[in-house]
This record gives C-alpha cells, sequence and structure tokens, in this order.
C-alpha cells in the first residue's frame, strides 16, 4: 500500500477486536470508534504512534480469528482513563476485505511467518510491513 502523505510514508497497522464486544459490522454501523481499552505497553506505544490517514487491518480476535477490514486512523492519541501511559485513537472503517484471511492462512503463508500477528499472539495492536499488507491483500482476494 506504501502510500504517502506529504513526505510522510503511511503506517501500517493490524488491531485486534472480540467480534462479540466490538464487531468490524459495529465499525461500519457507527462510522466510526474510539479505540480505547488498551492496557498493554507495546500496543499503547503504537497507539502513540499513529498518525492520521495510517491504515489498519481489523481483526476479529477469540472467535473468527481473521482479518475482516481495513480502517484509518482519524483522530490521533488522546489520554484513555487514569494516567499518562493509556491512550485511544479514532478510526473509521474504509473497506472490507473481499475475503476474510483467517490465523491459519497467516500461519500457513511464508512471507508472513515475521507477521507481529503470528510472533506476538496476544498483541492487541500491532505493526504491519508494507510487503505483509501486500500480502495479506493478495491473500484476500482468493
Amino acid at each position: 500500500m506504501g502510500a504517502a502523505e506529504g513526505d510522510r510514508v503511511m503506517a501500517l497497522w493490524l488491531m485486534k477486536s472480540e467480534p462479540d464486544v466490538f464487531s468490524w459490522d459495529d465499525l461500519v454501523r457507527d462510522g466510526s470508534t474510539e479505540w480505547d481499552g488498551v492496557r498493554n505497553h507495546t500496543a499503547a506505544g503504537n497507539l502513540r504512534a499513529m498518525k492520521v490517514g495510517d491504515r489498519a487491518f481489523f481483526y476479529h480476535s477469540n472467535i473468527g480469528l481473521q482479518i475482516v477490514g481495513i480502517m484509518e486512523v482519524s483522530r490521533e492519541a488522546k489520554p484513555d482513563g487514569e494516567g499518562k501511559h493509556w491512550v485511544s485513537v479514532e478510526m473509521k472503517p474504509v473497506e472490507p476485505l473481499p475475503n476474510p484471511v483467517t490465523l491459519k492462512q497467516v500461519k500457513a503463508e511464508p512471507r508472513l511467518e515475521a507477521m507481529e500477528l503470528v510472533k506476538y499472539s496476544r498483541l492487541s495492536v500491532g505493526k504491519v510491513s508494507a510487503a505483509e499488507w501486500d500480502v495479506v491483500l493478495e491473500m484476500a482476494k482468493g
């Protein structure tokens, strides 16, 4: 995807949500959401690094275990709750993937063996390289 905004190359992410709590369909219905409640220092650091226009895969965790759509950062980090460690960002839907890409498919794809989704399975907000992004989009085409 590697699109550039001015001099800055857009960063790419993967963000997990349990679909029985907040699903892709909920995001589409609402038009945007405050991505809050992240209580892991690495994931919170990733939220802090996000800029408006960055893209993220929406991943259904626990139930489904699949990448289902693409979101965009529509507002950068602001404090989330008490203390300085936790932040939230606002996300809006861009488009669903033509076909969801399952965790099983990701793990079976050698080009994705270093993807944070595979290496750090408990990380709720992770980085995605441009090459990994392109492979997932290729896989989503079927």
